[in-house]
């Protein structure tokens, strides 16, 4: 009896020849699988098309904690908002546009749409006007790029509103095949994450580990790492490296601002992408969240990509509706965000 496998190919060929094929693959991840597979693509001289995006259109009155509702129903039918524009007009009425990706890839059927409609109905009832979803091309993605403009306060490196301490250590006398590096931190929201796409990105390959949580949120994390061809690091610059961005990323894992922009007040909050192009899960919907618990609303708010030192960051850009902000001093609003975004204590 043989040996059965969850590796699978499969190759649909489409049936015009204007339309193109597609190509389900399902193996184990490692680091660089995306990069790899993109590789063979170009090696028997295929082109990526597209990865369906879609996007949602959602006009409605506006109200209170209205965002937030409507992400956290994005976030129980696993909908990953790629870009947003949210705007309010004067007459009190908001279009939203969502561009979104479905996870369970079936947002191109009519069951899965009315399923999303209908869902984003029960939650805002007789404040929702119409609601429309549609599949989009590269052409309209392009179009909600953000503004480029992005205020020093994000693009430099911002003095940290915590204590916190980060320690990272690199010891080969541990383990014969093995580096092992030990890191002493504050506990956050994603810090696991946090740490594997920085591994991820240098291509280190974790063969165990032990983590730690002490009193007052102190971490102790060991982690018995290679390089992607099984050795250990030995070389000083790599090991400096290495240790130099975990300490970075594990201190300011996002960034968060809040800015005058003339008479009005902008929240920036940007956490960098890994080189799989993918973003920090769940952000938009922790901001919502803490701007609805700090009864602060939004007026206008969108989802952009920059480069800013030598990474690719995703930057949320939200201008505040000028009457509720102006009665939650800045200073709070920005802790709050930054508070909830990092699994702190509450607002």
């Amino acid at each position: 009896m043989g040996i059965l496998h969850d590796d699978v190919v499969i190759i649909n060929q489409s049936k015009n020849e204007a339309e193109p094929s597609v190509i389900t693959i399902n193996c184990p991840d490692k680091t660089g699988l995306g990069c790899d597979l993109c590789r063979i693509l170009l090696f028997f001289g295929l082109t990526i098309v597209r990865g369906d995006v879609f996007l949602i259109k959602l006009f409605c009155y506006d109200r209170k904690g209205l965002s937030h509702d409507v992400t956290a129903v994005f976030c129980n039918l696993e909908l990953n908002i790629k870009k947003v524009k949210v705007s309010t007009t004067p007459v009190g009425t908001v279009m939203n546009l969502f561009f979104v990706t479905d996870t369970r890839e079936l947002l191109h059927t009519k069951m899965r749409q009315e399923e999303t409609c209908e869902a984003l109905v029960d939650v805002m009832q007789a404040a929702i006007i119409s609601c429309n979803i549609e599949k989009v091309g590269p052409e309209v993605t392009a179009c909600s790029q953000a503004s480029p403009f992005l205020s020093s306060a994000i693009t430099n490196d911002v003095v940290l509103r915590t204590s916190n301490n980060v320690s990272v250590t690199m010891d080969n006398s541990f383990s014969p095949v093995h580096t092992l590096v030990q890191i002493v931190c504050q506990d956050h929201k994603g810090l696991l994450y946090d740490i594997m796409r920085t591994l991820k990105d240098y291509n280190i390959q974790i063969s165990y580990g032990r983590f730690y949580l002490k009193q007052g949120r102190k971490c102790e994390i060991d982690l018995f790492i290679t390089q992607a061809d099984g050795k250990k690091i030995i070389d000083p610059s790599m090991q400096r490296a290495l240790s130099s961005r975990l300490q970075m990323e594990l201190l300011q894992p996002l960034r968060v601002a809040v800015l005058s922009r003339g008479p009005d007040t902008e929240l920036l909050v940007a956490n960098p992408v890994e080189l799989s192009s993918k973003g920090r899960p769940l952000v938009f919907h922790d901001i919502t969240l803490a701007l609805n618990m700090l009864n602060t609303c939004i007026f206008l708010a969108e989802i952009g990509r920059h480069v800013i030192g030598d990474q690719e960051w995703e930057v949320y850009r939200v201008l505040l509706d000028e009457g509720t902000s102006l009665s939650t001093p800045r200073r709070k609003i920005e802790e709050g965000v930054w508070k909830l975004l990092m699994g702190w204590e509450q607002i």
